[in-house]
């Protein structure tokens, strides 16, 4: 039986029974919740992303927010040039990517966020490291340490729900005051619910 999305009632059916969107991809909605609450407490008031498993529920959140604007993305790169418009008004952005996302942006960043001092807060899934389970993620999550670190990109990992306030804050303040990307990896411990 083909697995298809029903959008009206919200359920993947199967040959056992309907299950939830919720149930058929464990994403913690509980620390999706405690990273979007830091991320507002920052003042972050703009949000950029693609659609991606790890960060369904930051997105849904963003996009029922009145307070916050949710631009949704083509590519990943696209971000960069909208978090910096939004460094030039004055408004505090984060850009919500997978770490795939992360290597397609890397022209935009280098070319222009380290170029020009634009402050990106990136919150990247970390996809692809121990626990994966898909094939296709593995490569992008042996390059992402490495290529954060020959970009000079300082970064830290997400992976316990009582950290995420103190290091989204803390990422946040150092991309400001240092004019450059930093970026935190959302860690499978934190994001997923086995």
């Amino acid at each position: 039986m083909a697995v298809t999305l029903e959008p009206d009632r919200g359920v993947y059916p199967d040959s056992i029974g309907a299950v939830t969107v919720e149930e058929a991809m464990p994403v913690s909605a509980t620390n999706s919740k405690i990273i979007y609450s830091a991320l507002k407490q920052c003042g972050v008031r703009l949000v950029s992303a693609l659609p991606e498993t790890w960060l369904v529920h930051l997105i849904r959140l963003a996009d029922e927010d009145p307070e916050m604007t949710l631009v949704r993305l083509a590519k990943e790169e696209e971000g960069v040039g909208i978090s910096a418009g939004a460094h030039f008004a004055g408004v505090k952005s984060a850009m919500l990517m997978q770490n795939h996302g992360f290597l397609a942006a890397i022209n935009g960043i280098v070319s222009f966020a380290h170029l020009y001092k634009i402050p990106l807060l990136m919150l990247i899934s970390y996809r692809g490291t121990f626990g994966e389970r898909d094939p296709w993620q593995t490569q992008g999550g042996n390059v992402t340490e490495p290529l954060l670190r020959a970009l000079c990109i300082p970064y830290s990992f997400l992976n316990s729900s009582d950290s995420v306030e103190q290091r989204i804050h803390q990422a946040q303040t150092l991309a400001e005051s240092s004019l450059q990307p930093v970026a935190l990896l959302l860690t499978r411990e934190l994001m997923w619910e086995e």
